[in-house]
């Protein structure tokens, strides 16, 4: 991976330190025409993958406010194959999952071995949102941060690869994309009065942000910090990482059953 996109698996990390933009410069036209070509091929694995079911993938996807999560969302969905496509996004959990564990509504949602499922916010937001509105203290969020490191290697040494992605953005970028969604009318019905809220702890979430992926990025489950001031090459990047893991799986189509070799279809 080069600099383009940053894993951390250790180190303690501050995001000051990290770019919300591209580290070097890419033509539009280039990066377009790169995303395209990745497409074609990524969809191909995902359709050898769902033939052969040896793993699933999980994608969580975290970031600030107006980071992009829904627009990468749709970046992503977009080179799969809708059959073998999980989609689900965590909201504030309902009266029913908050009598079980944080993390029980989310394992039901993991996807199955020959499916690509996107998280668009995660069991994360059960860690960033209760520690920045003082709901759990420390001492739960430490325990919250094994237990979730627990959780996703249990999922990986059960053949489902997890990819998570941080969407990076500065403040005054999130400032820009706040304005559209109040003044296009075709944004209007993503503004919330909450956004507002939280750009007001933005040092707050920006610290427990920090802590989060320090404790939470693995060797078997590593954070990917990916600059998302640019929408275009925040898909560029993601759909290179993308790529860079089903390349890495080495799949090919099942070999066809030998008891179906000598049938013949009649006219």
């Amino acid at each position: 991976m080069n600099q383009d996109v940053i894993i951390q698996c250790k180190d303690d990390i501050e995001l000051a330190a990290y770019p919300t933009k591209p580290a070097v410069e890419h033509g539009t036209d280039s990066m377009v025409t790169e995303i395209k070509k990745r497409a074609k091929i990524i969809e191909k694995h995902h359709e050898i993958l769902i033939a052969t079911r040896q793993c699933g993938l999980l994608i969580i996807l975290q970031g600030m406010d107006a980071a992009g999560k829904d627009g990468t969302t749709k970046h992503i969905a977009s080179n799969l194959n809708p059959i073998g496509t999980i989609i689900n996004s965590f909201k504030v959990p309902n009266e029913d999952e908050r009598e079980h564990d944080y993390l029980w509504r989310v394992h039901n949602r993991v996807p199955a071995r020959g499916e690509v499922g996107i998280f668009n916010r995660s069991h994360y937001e059960d860690v960033l949102v209760p520690m920045v509105t003082n709901e759990i203290t420390a001492k739960t969020c430490q325990k919250r941060y094994r237990q979730i490191n627990d959780f996703e290697k249990m999922l990986v040494e059960n053949d489902i690869i997890v990819i998570k992605l941080f969407l990076h953005i500065s403040k005054s970028e999130q400032k820009t994309r706040l304005e559209k969604r109040l003044r296009k009318p075709q944004k209007q019905w993503k503004f919330s009065m909450a956004d507002l809220e939280a750009r007001k702890k933005w040092g707050d979430f920006s610290c427990i942000y920090e802590e989060t992926l320090s404790k939470t990025s693995t060797s078997h489950a590593p954070w990917h910090i990916i600059p998302a001031d640019d929408k275009l090459y925040r898909n560029y990047l993601v759909s290179r990482l993308l790529l860079e893991v089903f390349e890495s799986l080495n799949l090919n189509y099942p070999d066809l059953d030998q008891t179906l070799k000598d049938i013949v279809i009649e006219d």
